[in-house]
C-alpha cells in the first residue's frame, strides 16, 4: 500500500477505520470512522476500549476496529490478561528506527510536498501519524551509508590529533537537513548516536573496517565524539545519548571496529566520561550496543566503580542470545537503564513471521525486560535495498520503501503498534502472560492504559482484559497483533 492520504480507507473485515483517518486521535481514542459517500455511513459503535489490529495475513493493517469493547463484571471461561497499574516499572523514552544516511538520502530525494506529508505521518502527534519518538543515527558512516567516511578523513600516513579537519558535512549530507525537518515536527524526539568506526588513522589497521582503536588516540577519539555532539548542537540537533561503538565485537562490517569490554571501560573511564564532563555535555553514555549473548560485556564495565558514574546504561541488539539478557543486567545493576537499539527485517523475510517475532521479542520482549525504548533498524530503503557500503547489509529492508512513492513494510507496523499509543513518559505496568498471548502494558502520562498483545499461536484466541475488577472480552486471530487503549 503506498503512503498516500488514506481518505477513504474503510476495511470491511470488521467495519474498521483506517489508521490515517481523520476520525481517530493521536491517543487512540477516535470516535467516528471515515465515511464512504458511495455507501451507507458507518456508525461508530460505543466502546470503552479502542482496539487497533494487524493480521499476519495482511488482511487488516494497523486499523482501528469498529467494535464495542465494554467493561463488565460478568465473568467467563476465557483466559485473562490482568493489568495492574499500581505495579509500575521503568519509564519509556520512545519507539522508532535508525535514520541511516541512506534513509535520509532517499527521503531528501522525494518531492518536497510528499516528503513533508510522509515525515508528518511518521513523526507527528495528530490523528494521521504514528508518533515515532526515538531515532538512532550513525556518527560517521554506517553500513547503510552510500560511502564509507568519518568526520576527519586524511590522506595515507597523515594524522590530525587536534581535529583541525573535523567536518560534520562529510559523507551523508542529508542527515542533518532531514533531522532538522523532523525536529520541526517533533522537537522532543530523542536521538541516539552510534559510531561504526573511529577515523581510520586512529586505528591499528589504518582502515575503516576491522581493527581496533590505538591506545594513544583514546583521548583524541573522546574529543572527536565531543566535537560531533557540539557540531550537531550548533545545527539545532541535541544528541540525547551515544554509544562509544556500534557492535564492538563485530569486525565483519564496513565500517567496523573491535572494542573489547576492557578497552571500552578504559575509554569511558579515563577519556570519554571526563571529556563530556569538562565540556558540560548532558549527553548520556550507553555501553555495549551489541547482542544479547554477551551480557558480561556491560557487566564488566559497570563493575568498575570508577567508570560506573559516567554510564547511563547498556544497549542491546538481538541477532544472538535471548532478550532476557536485559533483565540479567538489570538485576545486577538495577540503578542503570536498559535500551534496545537495533533489530532488522530482511528482504528474504515473511510478513507474518516478522510481525510475530519482532512484536514478541523487540516491542514486548525488550520492554518487559526493562528497556526504555525499542528501535527497529533502518527507516527507509529503495526497492533494491540500497544504499549500502561495499560489504554492508544488502538485505536490510526499510520500514518504508521509497521509489518515487513510499510503501509501508512490516517494520512500519511493528513500531506503529507501540509508537502511536505509548507516549514518552509512559510507565510500564504489570500484566501477566497468558498462554500464547504475549503482551506488555503501559500507563501513559494522561492516565490512559495501553496493552499490546501478540497471539503467538496459530488459532484464533478469545481472551479477557481484566482491569480494576472488571473484564472486557476480545479475540485475536493466530499471528495477529492488537493494541488496546482505555
Amino acid at each position: 500500500m503506498t503512503l498516500t492520504r488514506m481518505a477513504v480507507c474503510v476495511a470491511f473485515v470488521s467495519l474498521v477505520s483506517c489508521a490515517k483517518s481523520a476520525g481517530s486521535t493521536a491517543s487512540g481514542g477516535g470516535t467516528t470512522p471515515p465515511v464512504d459517500t458511495t455507501k451507507s455511513p458507518v456508525v461508530a459503535v460505543p466502546t470503552d476500549v479502542n482496539f487497533w489490529l494487524t493480521n499476519g495475513d495482511q488482511s487488516v493493517l494497523f486499523t482501528r476496529q469498529n467494535v464495542g469493547l465494554i467493561f463488565s463484571t460478568t465473568a467467563n471461561q476465557n483466559p485473562s490478561i490482568a493489568v495492574d497499574s499500581t505495579q509500575q516499572y521503568q519509564t519509556i523514552d520512545g519507539f522508532g528506527f535508525a535514520l541511516t544516511g541512506g534513509s535520509a538520502t532517499l527521503l531528501n530525494q522525494m518531492a518536497p510536498t510528499d516528503r513533508k506529508a510522509l515525515l508528518s505521518e511518521l513523526f507527528g502527534s495528530d490523528s494521521a501519524s504514528i508518533g515515532i519518538s526515538y531515532l538512532r543515527v550513525s556518527i560517521g558512516a554506517s553500513d547503510l551509508s552510500s560511502i564509507v567516511y568519518s568526520y576527519d578523513d586524511l590522506g595515507s600516513g597523515q594524522i590530525d590529533t587536534s581535529l583541525a579537519y573535523f567536518n560534520l558535512s562529510a559523507g551523508d549530507p542529508d542527515v542533518v537537513p532531514i533531522l532538522q525537518q523532523i525536529l520541526a515536527i517533533n522537537p522532543a524526539i530523542k536521538i541516539l548516536g552510534s559510531p561504526w568506526s573511529a577515523p581510520a588513522w586512529m586505528k591499528t589497521n589504518d582502515n575503516p573496517s576491522g581493527g581496533s582503536l590505538l591506545p594513544q588516540y583514546y583521548g583524541v577519539y573522546a574529543h572527536y565524539l565531543t566535537k560531533y555532539i557540539q557540531a550537531m548542537q550548533a545545527q539545532g540537533i541535541h544528541i540525547d545519548a551515544i554509544t562509544p561503538q556500534n557492535e564492538p565485537l563485530n569486525a565483519n562490517n564496513n565500517p567496523a571496529m573491535v572494542v573489547t569490554a576492557v578497552e571500552e571501560d578504559s575509554l569511558v573511564r579515563f577519556y570519554l566520561g571526563p571529556a563530556f564532563s569538562a565540556a558540560g555535555l548532558t549527553t548520556k553514555i550507553i555501553v555495549w550496543d551489541h547482542n544479547c549473548d554477551v551480557p558480561q560485556y556491560p557487566e564488566t564495565i559497570l563493575n568498575d566503580q570508577a567508570t560506573y558514574p559516567y554510564v547511563d546504561g547498556s544497549a542491546f541488539h538481538l541477532y544472538a542470545g535471548d532478550i532476557s539478557a536485559l533483565s540479567t543486567v538489570h538485576n545486577a545493576f538495577p540503578a542503570k537503564n536498559l535500551y534496545f537499539t537495533e533489530m532488522y527485517t530482511a528482504s528474504t523475510g515473511d510478513f507474518a513471521s516478522d510481525l510475530d517475532w519482532h512484536l514478541k521479542n523487540v516491542i514486548i520482549g525488550s520492554t518487559r525486560n526493562w528497556s526504555r525504548n525499542a528501535l527497529e533498524w533502518n527507516l527507509a530503503s529503495d526497492p533494491n535495498f540500497e544504499p549500502h557500503t561495499p560489504g554492508g547489509c544488502s538485505t536490510c529492508k526499510g520500514a518504508i520503501t521509497i521509489n518515487g512513492t513510499a510503501t509501508r513494510n512490516v517494520s512500519y507496523y511493528i513500531v506503529a503498534h507501540a509508537s502511536k499509543f505509548v507516549l514518552p513518559g509512559s510507565v510500564r505496568i504489570s500484566s501477566n502472560i497468558s498462554g500464547n498471548l504475549n503482551n506488555v502494558a503501559f500507563l501513559r502520562p494522561d492516565g490512559k492504559k495501553v496493552l499490546i498483545v501478540e497471539n503467538d499461536g496459530s488459532a484464533s484466541q478469545p481472551f479477557n482484559i481484566q482491569f480494576n475488577g472488571k473484564w472486557v472480552s476480545t479475540s485475536l486471530n493466530g499471528g495477529a497483533v492488537g493494541t488496546y487503549v482505555w
